[in-house]
């Protein structure tokens, strides 16, 4: 089950997605609400936070989830104070109850993963890619927009038809046709 922590938060603040599971996971923390209540709302324990990149609204909630679940951080960058293990590129991690290979994406900031699984038919795009063809900006520090035409291109590779769900740094996931979203975005940084 996959729940978004921060669906109804009027805040800054990235979503965050509760992974319920064998390995039960968050996916990013958000910033400014009170995540630790709602994980609990859920369950009593994770086992693992997955960070798709640092910026502040994607991480800021990582010190009180760490706290509050004596749990570790997984990221692409550990000299990054809220990521204490590396995911490398290609790496195959557990997320509830499936295996997800991370995808270094860089572009949006150079620490980007996506974390997509064949078999549950999800991917996690972090702030590569947004509902209805949107992908991440590039204007902030380390942003680069080359690379992030990569990074969509690289997606739209790895994803198939099998691909049931996208779920997004920001607004709605997308549940039909998601791999259609990806190429959307692929197109339209074309078009920028």
């Amino acid at each position: 089950m996959i729940t978004n922590l921060a669906g109804d938060v009027q805040a800054f603040t990235s979503n965050a997605f509760l992974v319920v599971g064998e390995t039960t996971a968050l996916v990013d923390t958000g910033a400014n609400f009170d995540v630790v209540a709602r994980i609990r709302e859920h369950v009593d324990a994770i086992d693992r936070v997955y960070v798709t990149h640092t910026h502040p609204d994607h991480v800021d909630n990582v010190p009180a989830v760490k706290t509050a679940f004596n749990v570790e951080t997984w990221g692409y960058d550990v000299n990054d104070e809220h990521v204490d293990n590396t995911v490398a590129d290609g790496e195959t991690v557990p997320i509830g109850d499936h295996a997800y290979e991370a995808l270094h994406t860089p572009g949006h900031k150079p620490d980007h993963l996506c974390f997509r699984s064949g078999a549950a038919g999800v991917c996690f795009a972090g702030d590569l890619v947004f509902a209805n063809g949107g992908f991440g900006r590039t204007d902030l520090p380390g942003g680069d927009f080359d690379a992030l035409v990569a990074s969509i291109d690289r997606l739209s590779e790895a994803v198939g038809d099998d691909l049931a769900a996208l779920y997004v740094g920001h607004g709605p996931a997308v549940t039909d046709r998601p791999a259609d979203d990806i190429a959307m975005a692929a197109r339209a940084v074309r078009t920028r």
